[in-house]
C-alpha cells in the first residue's frame, strides 16, 4: 500500500522541526550552563581556599569539574542525537520515504555509545575542563 508522499511545507512537519530545533537548542543551553556552573563552583572554592593560604583543598574545586564534565558530556551527546535524528528526518522528507507515523515521534537517533564517546573527545569539553583542571592544579601547588 503506498502512503501519499508527506509535504515538506504542511504544518505537522513545519511543526515537527521547529521542535527539534527547540530541543537541540535546550541540549545546547544545558551544555552552556554546565561550563557557566563549573568556573563559577570552581572560582569560589578556589577563592575561599586562597583566602586560608592553604592550598591542600584545592582538590575539592576537582568535584564541580568532574561532575559538571559528566553532565556536559551527556547534554553534548543528546545533542549529537537529536541532530542525527534531525537529519534523518530532513533526508527522509526529501526522498519522500517519511512515513506519517514519523512525524509526531520526536526521539534522538540510536547509538548513544558512540555519540558519548565522540562528545568526550569532543575540543570544547577537553580543552574547558583540562583547563580548570590546570588551574586547580596549580593553586594546589603554589598556594
Amino acid at each position: 500500500m503506498n502512503t501519499p508522499e508527506i509535504h515538506p511545507d504542511s504544518p505537522s512537519v513545519i511543526a515537527h522541526v521547529n521542535a527539534m530545533q527547540d530541543v537541540i537548542r535546550r541540549m545546547a543551553d544545558n551544555s552552556r550552563s554546565c561550563k557557566l556552573w563549573c568556573v563559577t563552583l570552581v572560582s569560589a572554592t578556589l577563592v575561599l581556599i586562597a583566602s586560608m593560604g592553604d592550598g591542600t583543598f584545592a582538590w575539592l574545586a576537582l568535584i564541580p569539574v568532574g561532575a559538571l564534565g559528566f553532565l556536559d558530556v551527556y547534554y553534548l551527546s543528546l545533542e549529537q542525537r537529536f541532530r542525527c535524528a534531525y537529519n534523518e528526518f530532513v533526508c527522509k522528507l526529501h526522498d519522500g520515504s517519511l512515513g506519517r507515523t514519523e512525524v509526531f515521534v520526536i526521539k534522538p537517533s540510536d547509538g548513544p555509545a558512540r555519540h558519548v564517546w565522540k562528545s568526550t573527545r569532543s575540543t570544547s569539553v577537553l580543552v574547558f575542563y583540562a583547563a580548570l583542571a590546570i588551574v586547580i592544579f596549580a593553586v594546589a601547588r603554589f598556594v
